[in-house]
């Protein structure tokens, strides 16, 4: 397809047919998503003897819903770690005893291997049984009635498009990403707050322009342009009932930006404020960084609120944990120190100093006793670090000396086997 990027919603194994969504390019950032929904399979299960009764398998079928242990099969190419998955939905459509074959649907959680549902279902039914065929009939939002397409159509519609310039084939093989959100409730953006939110902005009420109902709260809906466009995938901050009753506040949290950025123009610092001041830097009102000065008019400085000042309290917390650690510096040099004014006649004044630079003393040792222990922490990692480092050298060691003297044995009994000949 001569694209940069392409992503699928999980693979099929061998002998398994059916869907297989294929993502390109921008559509590659809704994988994710399609890979965490449910998937629906047709399985053809093979028995390895008769059953005594066939109410049997139906009753298995049914006992084997909700979350089950598994353990993926050796073909799979997954680590076999043991994990559970939910099966929501089972349904025997057909079952023949004498040629040992049943037919089942399931509804199931993704990343559920029917090829050890199978396996299980054996077990249960005391007969064994593996899994003869296998198709995957939904996967995500998109069904097997919703018009498949097969690799060689996709190879079709290419070669057609760029031997004649035509359209049709391709736009019936590639689908628009907006078809895997149709499952989504829809929140319409104004055209003016779709950069921001591709710029990852939250989306506030000046932005809304429609909803629809029925959205509660933190439940996942699509951000779409006026046009039908998808621009991202959000977490709803508000019920359908409070974006129609408030005039400010969050509307929804960011989770997936999927339309890219400056795709629409750039709005924001377009508001009144922001134009009032732009305006008053032209004509020298404020300064080039947009600061008071000795012409400011007294109305703006009063109602003003310059965030800056608050990177400047930051700047004096910091200051003063600067100062606290130089404190902790001088902690080896508090006993001298002490020690001279003690040695001074006046008293008084040693006291004075003596007492607070103890407290002092007394409050950073408790922090050495602390930063000594995770010392010796990290030194006992090290040290068994250093030894398995060294029990591995070992190994290695005797790995080779064993090497070397079976090499020895066979060049010995190579010569001895020249020498009787």
């Amino acid at each position: 397809m001569e694209v940069e990027k392409t992503g699928h919603s999980g693979t099929l194994d061998p002998k398994v047919t059916g869907c297989l969504i294929v993502c390109i390019d921008r559509a590659t950032r809704l994988v994710k998503s399609q890979q965490g929904a449910g998937k629906e399979y047709v399985c053809v299960l093979r028995l390895h003897d008769k059953l005594d009764d066939e109410k049997k398998l139906y009753q298995t079928v049914e006992t084997l819903t909700g979350a089950l242990f598994q353990r993926p099969p050796l073909i799979a190419a997954v680590k076999r770690n043991l994990r559970i998955r939910t099966i929501y939905e089972s349904k025997v459509f057909e079952f023949d005893n004498d040629r040992h074959l049943s037919v089942f649907w399931v509804s199931c959680e993704a990343g559920t291997y029917i090829r050890t549902l199978c396996v299980h279902l054996g077990l249960l039914l005391g007969v064994g049984g593996h899994m003869q065929e296998l198709r995957r009939v939904r996967s995500g939002a998109l069904n097997e009635n919703d018009g498949i397409v097969t690799m060689h159509d996709v190879l079709d519609a290419q070669w057609l498009y760029k031997t004649s310039r035509d359209e049709s084939y391709l736009r019936r093989v590639i689908r628009p990403l907006e078809t895997l959100l149709l499952s989504y409730k829809r929140i319409i953006v104004k055209d003016s707050a779709v950069n921001a939110v591709c710029y990852g902005a939250k989306l506030m009420i000046p932005g809304l322009l429609r909803y629809e109902s029925g959205i509660e709260l933190n439940e996942e809906v699509v951000l779409v342009t006026t046009k039908g466009e998808a621009i991202a995938l959000a977490i709803a901050q508000m019920t359908t009932a409070q974006m129609a009753t408030c005039d400010h506040g969050v509307v929804a949290k960011i989770k997936r930006v999927i339309m890219d950025r400056d795709t629409y123009p750039k709005r924001w610092g377009l508001g009144p404020k922001a134009l009032e001041k732009k305006k008053m830097i032209k004509d020298g009102k404020l300064d080039k960084y947009g600061k008071p000065n000795e012409t400011t008019p007294s109305t703006w400085s009063n109602n003003y609120v310059d965030y800056s000042y608050f990177f400047f309290i930051f700047f004096l917390i910091y200051s003063l944990f600067l100062i606290y650690s130089l404190f902790f510096i001088l902690y080896y040099f508090i006993p001298f120190l002490s020690f001279i004014y003690l040695l001074m006649n006046k008293t008084f004044f040693s006291f004075l100093f003596f007492f607070p630079l103890l407290v002092l003393n007394q409050h950073l040792k408790v922090w050495k006793l602390i930063l000594l222990r995770r010392f010796k922490k990290l030194q006992r990692k090290l040290q068994r670090k250093k030894k398995r480092k060294r029990k591995k050298r070992k190994k290695r060691k005797r790995k080779r000396k064993m090497k070397m003297k079976k090499k020895m044995k066979k060049k010995q009994k190579r010569k001895r086997k020249k020498r009787k000949r």
